[in-house]
């Protein structure tokens, strides 16, 4: 992408990428009407145990996922770099690559109330706004009221629709022998062998 635009940024283990990720990121491609929503399979993880499928394979399935939506594309800005994958470091490499741009980081409604305390969660704030989508437990007033104390002015809650599809199902599934067509794209469901 050249030039200023917008720009949204969808972390997560993507082990695997399932529809849920997908609708999630088409919505914030959408309502925030960003030039480009990046996928960001994490490197190394500092907040949860290491993903099932190695990086590369994650990759190439978030590539696989996001084939043929113009708006929607995978970075490796955090399995190209050493070491824990901190959002902030994230953010900052990737405003280093759009100059200009404006970044909204998406982050699931259960995370948004401990983002302050978050890896230079300062820095990762002015980086970016925030867009949060709500889910059970977390209506769209609740969301508005936790935004306002972590983030005054800098978080966008957006209504999506709720898929209730995991990764951990998916890969549950998988080991049951059970089919996992239509909860992941087709690209992702060859990769894994389905």
């Amino acid at each position: 992408m050249s030039g200023p635009g917008r720009v949204g940024v969808l972390g997560g283990a993507f082990d695997p990428p399932h529809i849920g990720h997908l609708i999630l990121a088409q919505e914030a491609w959408w309502r925030l009407g960003l030039d480009r929503m990046l996928l960001v399979p994490v490197g190394t993880p500092v907040d949860r145990p290491a993903p099932r499928f190695d990086a590369e394979l994650r990759v190439r399935m978030v590539e696989a996922a996001v084939a043929g939506h113009p708006g929607l594309a995978c970075s490796r800005a955090e399995v190209d770099r050493e070491g824990p994958s901190y959002t902030a470091d994230t953010l900052e490499l990737i405003a280093a690559e759009h100059p200009g741009a404006e970044l909204w980081f998406m982050v699931g409604a259960d995370r948004l109330e401990g983002l302050t305390g978050w890896h230079d969660a300062d820095r990762l704030l002015r980086l970016a706004r925030v867009a949060v989508v709500p889910r059970a437990g977390f209506p769209v007033e609740r969301l508005r009221e936790i935004g306002a104390r972590v983030a005054p002015g800098r978080v966008d809650v957006l209504e999506a629709p709720e898929i209730a599809v995991s990764s951990t199902m998916v890969r549950r599934r998988l080991e049951e022998g059970a089919p996992v067509r239509y909860l992941v794209p087709p690209g992702v469901e060859e990769l894994l062998g389905g």
